[in-house]
């Protein structure tokens, strides 16, 4: 994780131990799945070894390797259904195609299962399946995937892949087939990029919406990715947009500054949601996989006792997620009642 994914591997330090091992076991699934896909002469044959390891991940009867062992553990605990690493897999086989997009639509299809599957699985680690949540942790994915392609048009470029909107390009002039051949920064690609961070950053507001809806010794973690995957957008804007000749790195002290700020949500409480949020047309279908599988119990869904080895700040927080809790069933109950909220939502209001 630190080799591969830097902003990833600065984040998860924040996370609680509880999480920060499936999640490693996560990431490594996922990184070996990639690199089997992109440093295989035939592509074809791995991805059809990729799916019948997956399979036998969910049969538990895993391949003898470390990352398979492990994901087999972490999907069986969590109940994570076969659905999410299967699209996730479907997304690497588009990139095995070399597929291209033609609109941004296109473009967030990919992002779901190639991250949004990610984030729906690492929202299921956390211990929540709430709706709200997972659709935010989806779109998260999403908008962190456009922040790599518009980080990476260069690079991705010289390796012949292009995930521009081909729309975009064309409107501004540019032939994407011609464009390939010769990659150069001009006006039109830096409208393109430009125009691709703020989608991105559309949905990083949408994603920020779905954080408090996290348990809290989660949401640091989550909103330190979210802001370090912003600013990486923030540096390509710094650079003109041109990511063709240059690559846009975030400093380990911004990175720093901003897990600080990070800190923050933990001891915010969840804000009640005004309306309905609709899911980015994308992920709905990772929402319905996970809607249809049966919820099993966990023990990490549901902290009702506090560890005994927990610092003062992890007590707070305990505590204030504790009240939360409360306070939500009251809601509840009181909405079915059609009477006010009492207990302890009088009490947290105290």
């Amino acid at each position: 994780m630190r080799g591969g994914s830097k902003s990833f591997f600065a984040a998860s330090r924040v996370l609680p131990e509880r999480v920060r091992t499936p999640a490693i076991a996560l990431y490594a699934f996922c990184r070996l799945a990639d690199d089997a896909i992109d440093l295989s002469s035939d592509k074809h044959s791995a991805m059809i070894e990729l799916r019948a390891r997956l399979n036998c991940i969910y049969a538990g009867k895993p391949y003898p390797v470390a990352a398979d062992r492990a994901l087999a553990t972490v999907v069986t605990e969590f109940n994570i259904p076969i659905g999410l690493p299967a699209a996730l897999l479907e997304g690497f086989e588009w990139d095995a195609h070399e597929r291209r997009y033609e609109t941004i639509e296109d473009l967030y299809a990919y992002g779901a299962r190639v991250a949004g599957t990610v984030g729906a699985m690492m929202a299921l680690i956390m211990g929540t399946r709430n709706g709200h949540a997972l659709a935010r942790a989806c779109e998260l994915g999403v908008a962190m995937q456009l922040t790599n392609i518009a980080r990476d048009v260069g690079e991705d470029a010289a390796a012949g892949r292009l995930y521009l909107p081909l729309a975009w390009l064309r409107e501004e002039g540019i032939d994407p087939e011609t464009w390939l051949q010769r990659p150069v920064f001009n006006s039109g690609i830096a409208a393109v990029v430009a125009r691709l961070l703020r989608a991105a950053d559309d949905l990083y507001v949408r994603a920020g919406q779905g954080i408090s809806a996290l348990p809290r010794d989660c949401r640091p973690a989550i909103q330190a990715a979210r802001l370090i995957y912003a600013e990486i957008g923030r540096q390509v804007e710094r650079l003109g947009m041109d990511s063709i000749s240059n690559r846009a790195v975030v400093s380990s002290r911004r990175k720093s500054l901003l897990m600080f700020a990070a800190c923050g949500v933990a001891i915010q409480s969840p804000a009640r949601i005004r309306g309905v949020l609709t899911p980015l047309t994308a992920v709905q279908f990772l929402l319905d996989a996970i809607r249809e599988s049966p919820a099993a119990y966990s023990s990490h869904s549901e902290h009702t006792a506090a560890p005994k080895k927990r610092s003062m700040f992890g007590r707070v927080v305990w505590v204030a997620d504790l009240f939360d809790r409360m306070a939500e069933r009251d809601r509840e109950i009181a909405l079915q009642n059609r009477v006010a909220p009492r207990g302890a939502a009088n009490i947290q209001a105290q």
